[in-house]
């Protein structure tokens, strides 16, 4: 009989690198203090992570790497866009403040639907805007050590799906109030 991939509660302390390029680049370090803890087969992780640490026990270190596919994907060119520069202003002028290279937005489409982009460049006219994941195109290496891997009990899945319904409830609040856009009577729409 195969164990239950699903509903185990795994911790795990691990650093992240890009190594793409031939280079070795630290993009994300957790602490044991404070573990990247996740109920498998939720969703909530990479599938093709989840897939090598589930079956660690509780002391296994890992060291893997996950190809732009099993991670965030490809670049994709074309999720980078110009937007017209006023689209980003407040009262008539444009908010430097907010919107220089490297910033990271949260725009909405026409739909409502709220998303990330890196701003690349502000020209003259337009504003160039990035949509990829930031680590879309990246083959990211994951070396860490499993600390708990168990069953999740009743009470951590009920409190995980009480976790989703508050997040579901609060990202309808802000859409529904549009207060993350709005910019006096403009809002940033892509």
């Amino acid at each position: 009989m195969s164990e239950n991939k699903s509903n185990k509660l795994v911790s795990v302390s691990y650093q992240l690198y890009d190594v793409s390029n031939g280079q070795k680049v630290l993009v994300e370090m957790t602490e044991e203090a404070k573990p990247a803890t996740f109920i498998s087969g939720m969703g909530f992780m990479l599938e093709d992570f989840e897939r090598q640490v589930v079956d660690l026990a509780v002391g296994d270190t890992f060291n893997f790497e996950l190809t732009p596919e099993q991670a965030f994907g490809p670049r994709n060119n074309n999720l980078v866009k110009s937007v017209d520069k006023h689209i980003f202003e407040i009262d008539g002028k444009f908010d430097s403040k907010h919107v220089y290279p490297d910033a990271i937005l949260i725009l909405q489409n026409e739909a409502g639907d709220h998303f990330n982009g890196r701003v690349v460049e502000v020209g003259p006219d337009t504003v160039t805007i990035d949509l990829n994941h930031p680590l879309a195109g990246c083959t990211l290496n994951f070396v860490g050590q499993v600390l708990a891997n168990r069953e999740a009990t009743k009470e951590e899945m009920a409190q995980l799906a009480k976790a989703m319904v508050k997040a579901a409830v609060a990202a309808v609040a802000a859409k529904a109030a549009d207060t993350v856009i709005k910019r006096s009577s403009d809002s940033r729409r892509l």
